[in-house]
């Protein structure tokens, strides 16, 4: 006899949101939380993107003097206009609004059993988990902790002083120098915010490029905008210690010894599994992470992990995409497998990084010389020059036979254009639908359309054999009406 459908461990947004889920479907669910839980991904997410979105439109006010729009002065700088407490306000009650959907309360109403405390799974004499004394039984067991901030081993950064993602909030005045340890996305977002906002940015990368992760060719166009902005990047350079001398923070990055007022770490966050005991039951770990196979089950059949457990980018709309597939698998019948080549992702800079499904290299490394890539600027389109916002390009990626394998841009609003590219992709739409799509004029969704018929005449052009055909049959025509 099981108590429960399901028992979700959670502490994460995604554990929330996949309790309500769960019960939904009539499910009787308890979800295991701690006393404290941290700030959820999705909070950290919106209550900095909320900050993006000041930055953004403080930019915006100096842009385009084509439009007759006057820049803001340098006795206008943006520490003197922008009201840094207010600015963390707004964002706050973003935050608490994020986070009412799914709070312990709305979580109740629907009829979920929340339960706050930690716990411990145990064995015998059957699989269960145990929490402030109480024995949890359940068909399966959800395992959706999120992930906290990696802390990179620098001598001195604890007694220095440093900010996350997560301790943002503390910040009370907008620095006027900043360092930033580490080129994850949020970071390298954060850094051009605080540039805009006229702080002295300096990010330090251990590797090439910043946005390890990502295209090369994309994410160094990306690190040039920053660069072009006056942030300063130092890459393959490791940060040897941290000090705080005469009440001024100093770090040491390769040779350089740098004086800054704030430093915030952005190298990665790792899963928060505290003591759950999950080796006495059969779960088992490479390289701290979660070892899950693409039914999202671990190595116990009834133990499934989903978010930021498995490692790659916390991203809050691809964490909700494997709980749907785990409470598929879980509540009903252990058949779904994750498919991650349709969910698209973006990184929030200025021009923004939008990608879904294969890379050049990943594609040409699976299909060879079937893979035809197609690539073109912002230059020629209409309302890209009207936004005076050309920087970057729209990358298309497929199979000769016309399906898409992937897609990169760089540009603006790329993580709204990426997302018929995703729908495609999912739905098994080839690059003539996406070329037949009609898109309304001075948009940049106009792009689209453009991209997948220049990418149909590259194809065209690489089959000698049609274009003799077709150039043959002109000639034809033409001597004949003649």
């Amino acid at each position: 006899m099981v108590d429960y459908d399901v028992v979700i461990i959670g502490g994460s947004a995604t554990g929330r949101y996949a309790a309500a889920t769960a019960a939904a479907h009539h499910a009787r669910v308890a979800l295991v939380e701690p006393l404290q839980p941290p700030l959820s991904t999705l909070s950290q997410r919106g209550y900095h993107h909320t900050l993006l979105q000041l930055g953004e439109a403080f930019e915006h006010t100096q842009q385009h003097l084509c439009l007759g729009i006057a820049p803001i002065t340098a006795a206008d700088s943006a520490q003197g206009i922008v009201d840094w407490q207010m600015a963390q306000q707004y964002a706050e009650s973003v935050v608490a609004n994020l986070e009412a959907q799914y709070a312990p309360d709305s979580l109740a109403r629907l009829g979920v059993d929340v339960i706050q405390g930690e716990g411990e799974f145990f064995s015998k004499p059957n699989l269960g988990f145990e929490v402030k004394g109480r024995r949890l039984r359940s068909r399966r067991y959800l395992l959706a902790m999120g992930s906290k901030p990696k802390i990179p081993k620098i001598e001195g950064l604890a007694l220095t002083g440093f900010l996350t993602v997560e301790t943002l909030y503390k910040l009370s005045e907008i620095p006027a120098k900043l360092a930033i340890i580490g080129g994850d996305p949020s970071g390298v977002e954060l850094a051009q915010m605080f540039a805009r906002f006229g702080s002295n940015v300096t990010i330090v990368v251990q590797s090439s490029h910043i946005l390890g992760k990502e295209d090369p060719q994309a994410a160094r166009l990306i690190q040039a905008h920053l660069e072009a902005e006056g942030i300063t990047v130092l890459t393959q350079t490791d940060v040897i210690q941290a000090q705080s001398i005469q009440g001024q923070k100093w770090i040491q990055a390769g040779n350089r010894a740098i004086e800054v007022d704030e430093i915030l770490v952005t190298a990665g966050r790792q899963p928060q599994f505290n003591d759950l005991n999950l080796s006495a039951v059969g779960v088992e770990f490479h390289h701290g992470y979660l070892v899950l196979n693409q039914k999202l089950q671990t190595t116990h059949p009834k133990i499934y992990g989903c978010g930021d457990l498995a490692g790659g980018y916390p991203f809050e709309h691809i964490a909700r995409y494997e709980a749907q597939t785990c409470l598929k698998n879980m509540l009903f019948f252990p058949r779904h497998t994750v498919n991650y080549q349709g969910i698209p992702w973006a990184i929030f800079t200025d021009p923004q990084l939008a990608r879904v499904g294969l890379t050049e290299q990943q594609a040409k490394r699976y299909y060879g010389d079937q893979v035809l890539v197609w690539q073109d600027s912002w230059i020629n389109l209409p309302k890209a020059q009207i936004m005076a916002e050309t920087t970057g390009f729209y990358q298309l990626i497929g199979h000769r036979n016309g399906k898409i394998l992937g897609a990169s841009i760089v540009g603006p609003q790329a993580s709204e254009m990426i997302g018929i590219i995703a729908f495609a992709i999912r739905q098994g739409l080839t690059v003539e639908a996406i070329a037949q799509l009609p898109q309304i004029g001075f948009t940049l969704s106009e792009m689209n359309p453009e991209i997948a018929m220049a990418w149909l005449r590259h194809r065209r052009q690489q089959n000698h054999w049609m274009s003799d055909w077709i150039e043959t049959l002109f000639q034809w025509r033409r001597s004949w009406f003649s």
